[in-house]
């Protein structure tokens, strides 16, 4: 399964992931990871999640964190739930032009049972017709 938190800059989308990280750890079985872009809300999480800094691996477009994702959980299999701040500063992408790295993670999510929940900003009312599927 895939969450999209899709809001303009300033919405509070980075406060809400990370209440939904925190609290996600009462319920989920597996590990969860937080991946960001800086180490900024490091310490806003709880200490059973695991927070990666994606810039200290370079990834900076849609390719390189497709195989980062995929990496991390052919080298993990208890992961259950990722959590994505500041998706669009990762991948430098226009969202419009990803639709194809949405089927990827969602046949990812499907085949190991792993629940992603991203953060965009942009405006919902223009959002891509094929992202409005996984908006919450």
């Amino acid at each position: 399964m895939i969450q999209v938190i899709y809001g303009k800059k300033g919405s509070g989308k980075t406060k809400r992931l990370i209440d939904l990280a925190n609290d996600s750890i009462k319920e989920q079985k597996g590990d969860v990871l937080f991946i960001d872009d800086d180490n900024r809300y490091m310490f806003d999480l709880r200490h059973e999640i695991r927070f990666i800094n994606a810039g200290e691996y370079d990834v900076h477009t849609a390719q390189m964190f497709n195989g980062f994702v995929c990496g991390l959980l052919a080298q993990n299999f208890d992961i259950s739930l990722v959590f994505v701040d500041a998706f669009l500063k990762l991948v430098r992408e226009d969202i419009a032009e990803l639709q194809w790295l949405f089927d990827r993670l969602k046949a990812v999510s499907n085949r190991h049972n792993v629940r992603f929940v991203i953060s965009c900003n942009g405006d919902p009312d223009t959002a891509p017709e094929y992202l409005k599927e996984y908006l919450i």
